[in-house]
């Protein structure tokens, strides 16, 4: 799948992310990087990335891998998810770059480093627990 059409399916299957305007910028089965584009949406007072915008981008990111693994047939839910905001993000955008650390039968762990866009050091860091969907 296509940096455009995994942004379309993201924005399709969790309407926050098309609402935010996450799109997905690179991806392989293992890794991707996706951005949240400055927006009012997600800001909160002092004019930076809010905890709730950083936490969809987060989520988001991880399924990405995900869908670019099972060709957009990814059926893996979010079990856990741990976000530590190391820094201000500022309003001009964020990177986030995931990598899916271990994958069993059941179960996946992945982590999410973001930071603003033109900096080097990191605003948040998240790791996430994702479960297979039972069959049937």
């Amino acid at each position: 799948m296509t940096p455009e059409e995994l942004t379309d399916r993201v924005r399709a299957g969790v309407p926050l992310a098309a609402a935010l305007g996450i799109e997905v910028l690179r991806a392989a089965p293992d890794t991707a990087l996706l951005r949240l584009p400055p927006s009012a949406l997600s800001l909160r007072p002092g004019e930076t990335a809010s905890g709730p915008a950083l936490m969809t981008l987060a989520d988001v990111a991880i399924w990405v891998p995900l869908l670019v693994a099972t060709g957009g047939a990814d059926d893996t839910r979010t079990a856990q998810l741990q976000i530590s905001f190391l820094r201000p993000a500022g309003n001009d955008g964020v990177l986030a770059e995931v990598r899916i650390v271990r994958q069993g039968r059941s179960s996946l762990y992945a982590e999410v480093w973001m930071r603003a866009e033109g900096q080097e050091k990191p605003c948040a860091h998240a790791t996430s627990t994702w479960l297979r969907a039972p069959a049937g």
